[in-house]
């Protein structure tokens, strides 16, 4: 059975995911290391990991396979689903591959090289919009549907 897995620090869609993992009667798993609030929805469970770099990156890497969906901002964490098979979206939509994971990454790390050679490089993205939170809907409800059809 499909499973939906979110990294759930600082995720600005945890309701919007809640609402498909419900409609599509998928199990959902909240993982965080703490602040969120327990979810009476049975489908849905709060997992809170020991404080620690990466403890719920790697409770997720642990358990997310084939015909699972992660929601997740983390790009290494990201990579490591892919590996195992999930399917991966970020809260804007964006769906991460097999295809274009290798990409991201090196973006990724790039940036950070940037940042680091330039102490007053401003970081930050743009902000999250209404837009956003529409073109990840439409990605989950796609994404956790095809998933659940494999099945």
């Amino acid at each position: 059975m499909s499973k939906l897995y979110v990294d759930a620090d600082a995720c600005p869609v945890k309701g919007e995911a809640e609402k498909v993992a419900t409609r599509l009667k998928v199990p959902m798993f909240l993982v965080s290391n703490g602040g969120l609030r327990l979810s009476p929805n049975p489908l849905v469970e709060v997992v809170i990991v020991p404080e620690g770099p990466d403890v719920a990156d790697m409770w997720i890497a642990e358990r997310a396979g084939v015909g699972d969906v992660v929601i997740t901002t983390d790009i290494p964490l990201a990579a490591r689903c892919i590996e195992a098979g999930a399917a991966v979206l970020k809260p804007n939509g964006e769906e991460l591959t097999a295809r274009n994971i290798g990409n991201v990454l090196a973006t990724r790390d790039l940036m950070a090289d940037l940042r680091a050679a330039d102490p007053f490089r401003q970081g930050g993205g743009k902000a999250f919009s209404k837009q956003d939170r529409a073109n990840f809907l439409n990605a989950l409800d796609r994404v956790l549907g095809a998933a659940l059809r494999k099945q």
